[in-house]
């Protein structure tokens, strides 16, 4: 195997670990493999250390037990009906420029409190080194929501320099969540708008 071939395994490999679950297109845009017969091929070629299932005519690939040793991953992933919630996400990361300081699945301790809040993803803004807090909205009762943002207040009493994006499937969504924001710093996507 040549060394260029094997990098970029490598370098596919460790985005399945960060991200959990990509689509196709999704690896294609971060490893830049160019037209979709060359990205079916590369991942072809890569069989032996990661799996796929389809969801919504989409092929969602994973590591399996040998691409996750090769990573050191310890995440067993599987198929799943959340999947759309990980793709989602996924799909903000990369439009947001694939930040460094990405972290799936943070949990935020409330000063002063026993409440605490698991956010879905959290950076720092490389221009301002301000946090950012992400939610996604796929499917997820609205009340649920909406105890979220209340702890997200809770926590902007004792630091206010955040900022909370949210991203959901539909303008009425949307519309809900920013009137559960205000006074909160924030910003919300459709996830048309990530893609």
């Amino acid at each position: 195997m040549n060394t260029e071939k094997e990098k970029r395994e490598e370098a596919i490999l460790l985005s399945l670990k960060k991200c959990d679950y990509l689509t196709r297109e999704q690896i294609e845009k971060m490893h830049r493999l160019g037209k979709t017969r060359n990205a079916q091929r590369v991942l072809s070629e890569m069989s032996d250390y990661i799996s796929f299932f389809t969801e919504e005519r989409k092929k969602v690939y994973y590591l399996n037990a040998a691409g996750r040793e090769r990573v050191q991953a310890e995440k067993v992933r599987k198929k799943t009906a959340m999947v759309n919630h990980y793709i989602i996400r996924n799909d903000l990361f990369i439009s947001m420029g694939r930040p460094l300081s990405w972290k799936n699945e943070v949990k935020i301790t409330i000063p002063d409190s026993k409440v605490s809040i698991i956010a879905d993803a959290a950076y720092i803004s490389n221009k301002n080194k301000i946090h950012h807090f992400v939610e996604i909205d796929y499917k997820q009762s609205m009340s649920k929501n909406a105890v979220k943002i209340k702890r997200y207040k809770e926590l902007s009493t004792f630091n206010p320099d955040f900022v909370l994006i949210w991203v959901t499937t539909t303008p009425y969504r949307k519309k809900r969540l920013e009137s559960l924001c205000a006074g909160l710093s924030f910003k919300i996507f459709l996830k048309d708008d990530i893609k």
